[in-house]
């Protein structure tokens, strides 16, 4: 089957309507209204990565086991999949630009030798092409993998020049049900309904700091990096949404750090927080709505803080301590906050456990681990680009490097300490997901690691798709919705075997047809030709 997908590009492996058929018989597929625990609205569903264990969840995969489809999605883009009843929601860019390859951003650790590799060259920033970028969202079928229907966003030629392990199109969307909102820092922000139609859209500034604002360095002392370095890297944090609200961060510019909510039903903006910056920080985390048992508030990290607000804009609480880039995105379990920032080249690489009820400064003091709400701290087991997971009382780390750590999620007690998943790989970025008692970590090279959960650690297989990953699938009623540098697959547990014991016709190759909207469909005579980018 390897061969066959290599040799037919154009070629897509669809489920036979038989089996579509067959499936949406069920309850909570095409057809029927999903209630919210089987739709994944957001960046790793409504619990962080965790998913209720299921029977039908597939713990073993690869290009052609346990493979219900697998569609071509044309463009570029790390955002990742988010799925309400019957649709399946990714966006791209069409460029001319090359697709990426895995181990653009394996940074050293201190006492490691040399500068970051942040990319097969060593260019860590490089601009757009001058030829134009097209901004698109796309609804995939849930059973078929059929794309029902595409919407040019926007076309232009992005404002700002991007790591080569970037996309322009790198932040997920989020959706409440009746609009998909979509927020690309070089496209704008957008709600779509689930026909297609754009309902409004706007563009997002991020203010320029006041003039004569400098910015201290704060790069691990012999490294021979710019103190702009990390500045063209580009935007990938994606918006939250809340109660009316969506929460857009951006802590990626040199100077200015830049928060604000906006309104789902005009787009207006309704309040925001913009400060310059002092000292060298940048970030990619997205906000966070954390509602808790006492009050309902946003997270985010920027700006070497934490901090809380309320959905008012009203500032609740922060934390003081960062590294000096931060990527994963806070979560909350068991009545507590993580947070972690963990730049590799930097000895301080902190995780904070919260609990709710804070207001103010609480930050710690020298030689502090704990306070009246932070109630652990380690300095130095902050992740670089994975967000954080708990998962049976254990809060697990995965490093890019290919390290893994559990600590009790509770205490902060390390449980175990930095062991090696894997080596020679492209590196990982994706966040850590688990169910059935096991945790899944899937490698820049598109192979996944199979650990048992627990205060063991046990590698129990590898699952690969040899496609380049960096978007954190979707993992809804039985099938994990994983995105490649290329393609969509859906995956579920024995779809071959479940099928022919019931008589249904199996999967067969069908030729791809143009992704051109037919007359009538949203779309029509609109944006540009649907061909591929590579």
């Amino acid at each position: 089957m390897r061969s066959l997908s290599r040799c037919c590009g154009k070629l897509v492996r669809m489920v036979a309507a038989g089996v579509a058929l067959a499936l949406a018989a069920a309850p909570g597929v095409s057809g029927q209204s999903a209630s919210d625990g089987e739709n994944w609205p957001k960046f790793r569903g409504l619990n962080a990565g965790v998913i209720p264990d299921d029977v039908a969840l597939p713990e073993t995969w690869s290009r052609s086991e346990n493979v219900v489809w697998n569609v071509d999605v044309p463009g570029q883009g790390w955002s990742s999949p988010i799925v309400w009843d019957d649709l399946i929601f990714v966006t791209a860019v069409l460029s001319d630009e090359p697709r990426q390859i895995p181990g653009q951003d394996l940074i050293p650790e201190p006492g490691q030798e040399g500068a970051p590799v942040t990319s097969v060259d060593g260019i860590a920033t490089a601009d757009p092409l001058a030829t134009p970028y097209t901004w698109m969202l796309y609804a995939i079928e849930f059973e078929s993998g059929r794309i029902r229907w595409e919407r040019a966003l926007r076309t232009g030629i992005p404002a700002n020049p991007k790591h080569p392990k970037n996309t322009y199109a790198s932040e997920t969307p989020v959706t409440d049900g009746e609009f998909i909102y979509v927020f690309h820092a070089n496209a704008g922000l957008f709600a779509v309904d689930f026909n297609g139609e754009i309902a409004w859209s706007r563009e997002v500034n991020v203010p320029n700091a006041p003039p004569g604002s400098e910015t201290a360095t704060r790069i691990v002392p012999g490294l021979t990096l710019d103190p702009d370095y990390f500045v063209g890297i580009g935007q990938a944090a994606s918006p939250a949404l809340h109660d009316g609200r969506i929460f857009i961060a951006a802590d990626h510019e040199a100077r200015s750090w830049f928060f604000a909510a906006f309104s789902t039903q005009t787009g207006e903006e309704l309040w925001h927080v913009h400060e310059a910056k002092t000292e060298e920080a940048y970030g990619w985390s997205s906000p966070f709505v954390w509602e808790n048992e006492l009050r309902s508030e946003v997270v985010i990290l920027g700006n070497n803080h934490v901090r809380s607000f309320g959905m008012d804009g009203e500032r609740l609480w922060e934390i003081e301590g960062l590294s000096v880039s931060t990527t994963p995105t806070p979560i909350a379990a068991g009545g507590l906050l993580y947070v972690s920032s963990g730049f590799p080249s930097m000895l301080f690489r902190p995780v904070y456990a919260i609990r709710p009820g804070a207001s103010g400064d609480i930050s710690l003091g020298p030689g502090e681990t704990s306070n009246s709400h932070v109630v652990w701290f380690h300095g130095d087991a902050g992740t670089y680009m994975p967000s954080g997971l708990v998962y049976d009382g254990l809060f697990y780390g995965l490093y890019t490097q290919g390290f893994m750590t559990a600590h009790d999620a509770r205490s902060g007690e390390e449980v175990y300490g930095r062991v090696r998943i894997a080596r020679g790989t492209g590196g990982f970025t994706t966040s850590p997901w688990a169910y059935n008692g096991k945790v899944f970590a899937m490698s820049e090279d598109g192979d996944t690691y199979v650990i048992r959960a627990g205060p063991e650690y046990e590698l129990l297989g590898v699952n690969s798709l040899e496609e380049m990953v960096n978007a954190t699938p979707a993992v809804v009623r039985g099938s994990l919705i994983i995105r490649t540098v290329s393609s969509l697959w859906r995956i579920a547990k024995s779809f071959l075997t479940t099928s022919r014991r019931e008589g249904v016709e199996a999967p067969r190759w069908i030729e791809r047809q143009p992704r051109t909207a037919r007359p009538g469909q949203p779309g029509a005579g609109r944006g540009p030709p649907a061909s591929r980018l590579w």
